[in-house]
């Protein structure tokens, strides 16, 4: 009997996926394939590849247990041409198959590929609604249709009127659709935060690790001590964890770093999130009823609640809408290759080493320390924001390029020219001195901006501001800083510039190959 191939990727790990809600076990074959070509794409994190195999795994094992015949293929049979295309096309050989049912992928290229399979392998290829998203691409369209400038608050406030989340009749909950003026504090050295959940790695999880130690022996990151979990149940065990330990004090310092301490409050939910372990409303829907149930306060779950809803669904909306030129874009016109510490976390700034220390180490770090370290220091010193994605997207375990790639290019780099934020991400080193402690700890000091020990990001602030004082003058979120240096004394400008083009002469490129 012919029966319908089901090809599932490593971010559709979900038991509700709408070509298997579409499908009958007995005249199924699911398909699921480990190749070169993805693990390849760009150099990934030791620990988000076990992370994503491990997953795959485990998921391929549940759905046997629960009645479908699952073909998988491991990146190391023999046998394996390394890509989806390659690797359909031989399961259609060992299967007897009259169609393919499949979700819709979630990044753009392999939509692409996908659409082609039914010319290409002589097939019919049937492609199922991702329904694991509150904003439907034509939903993302209809609401920017028209608008002048995207902004993501006034799409929030449709997602949580869609979802009845945090509503109380037509009116936000708490009197105010945003509390993250109250979301700002700086953590203290002596707080006590939760240690993460860790999983201890099942004899799948250490097979894919020995894997990923011989086959990728090069990549960022130590294999060893890998703690994340790898399947639905201990994903649901970690949401249970953070509404219990981290939700409760996660708005007051979710903005917060601490040297030594790389997890504070947060959830640790986005790997989980992204590669469909969870739902997106479940979670939300869990921190809700936290909320209501007075174990959580209203600037804590709308906080949290806002990044699922808010600024995950945006970015999937920015994504679908300016694909595939999105990813070309660069707006500044920037062009330096990354420095070498952003492989190595070798350097005497304290907050970068902290945030690519951490990073190098559990293919983690914040959205603060993403946004207002590594990339912050990016922007200020130029850097190609492309490179810049393709470094994001490499380490970091959460990172899919749907999610990541406007974050990146857009909310950090000012790739897009703004359509994605009003301004650019852009701050001395005051922001890091007041939301951190790593100043304290660090070679240089935040108070200077001239001289040997001035820290850098003081005079590459205004080194940023003055070279892109051409594109940037206009933005009206920028007049202050603007007037300002209009105002600057000629000699102290100069001073400024001098020292920012020292620095910038002084930093070291080239160590990303060694990891590819």
């Amino acid at each position: 009997m012919s029966k319908t191939l089901i090809p599932i990727f490593a971010d559709q790990l979900s038991h509700s996926l709408s070509c298997l809600a579409a499908s009958e076990s007995e005249d199924s074959v699911i398909l699921m394939m480990e190749v070169a070509h993805e693990a390849e794409h760009v150099p990934h994190h030791s620990k988000k590849l076990i992370f994503l195999f491990s997953a795959m795994r485990h998921f391929a094992k549940e759905l046997r247990e629960n009645g479908w015949t699952v073909d998988y293929v491991e990146l190391t049979d023999a046998d394996n041409v390394g890509d989806f295309t390659g690797e359909v096309k031989r399961a259609l050989a060992r299967h007897e198959i009259s169609q393919i049912r499949i979700c819709e992928p979630s990044v753009y290229r392999v939509l692409e590929m996908v659409k082609g399979w039914e010319d290409d392998l002589s097939v019919p290829v049937s492609i199922t609604f991702d329904d694991r998203f509150i904003a439907t691409k034509e939903e993302f369209a209809d609401w920017a249709d028209g608008r002048k400038q995207f902004r993501m608050e006034y799409f929030y406030r449709e997602m949580r009127r869609k979802t009845g989340l945090l509503m109380d009749g037509d009116k936000p909950e708490g009197g105010q659709w945003n509390f993250d003026k109250d979301n700002r504090k700086p953590a203290k050295a002596d707080m006590k935060f939760p240690e993460p959940l860790r999983f201890q790695p099942d004899a799948i999880t250490q097979d894919v690790i020995e894997m990923v130690k011989t086959r990728f022996n090069t990549r960022l990151g130590n294999a060893d001590g890998f703690f994340w979990a790898v399947t639905r149940d201990g994903a649901l065990e970690a949401l249970e964890y953070f509404l219990d330990h981290g939700l409760p004090s996660f708005g007051d310092y979710q903005d917060a770093m601490i040297g030594g301490e790389s997890f504070l409050f947060h959830s640790l939910l986005s790997p989980y999130l992204n590669a469909g372990l969870l739902g997106p409303l479940e979670i939300c829907r869990a921190v809700e009823t936290r909320y209501l149930a007075g174990d959580a306060p209203i600037n804590a779950a709308e906080g949290y609640i806002r990044q699922i809803i808010g600024w995950r669904e945006y970015v999937r909306g920015i994504y679908w809408l300016e694909m595939p030129d999105y990813i070309s874009r660069n707006h500044l016109n920037a062009k330096r290759p990354l420095p070498d510490f952003y492989w190595t976390g070798e350097t005497d700034m304290e907050c970068l080493k902290q945030s690519i220390g951490q990073t190098l180490e559990h293919a983690y770090a914040h959205h603060i320390q993403r946004l207002m370290i590594t990339g912050n220091f990016a922007l200020l010193i130029g850097a190609d924001p492309h490179a810049v994605h393709e470094w994001y997207l490499s380490v970091y375990i959460d990172a899919f390029e749907w999610v990541e790639l406007p974050n990146t290019l857009g909310m950090s780099q000012f790739g897009d020219g703004g359509l994605l934020g009003s301004k650019p991400y852009a701050s001395s080193g005051s922001y890091i001195n007041r939301m951190s402690d790593h100043c304290g700890a660090c070679k240089y000091k935040v108070k200077k901006r001239v001289g040997e020990d001035a820290c850098p990001f003081n005079s590459l602030y205004w080194h940023f501001m003055a070279r892109n004082e051409d594109v940037l003058r206009g933005n009206n979120r920028l007049a202050m800083p603007y007037r300002n240096l209009e105002k600057m004394d000629a000699e102290v400008r100069q001073s400024l510039m001098d020292q920012a083009d020292g620095f910038l002469d002084g930093l070291s490129e080239g160590a990303a190959k060694a990891y590819l």
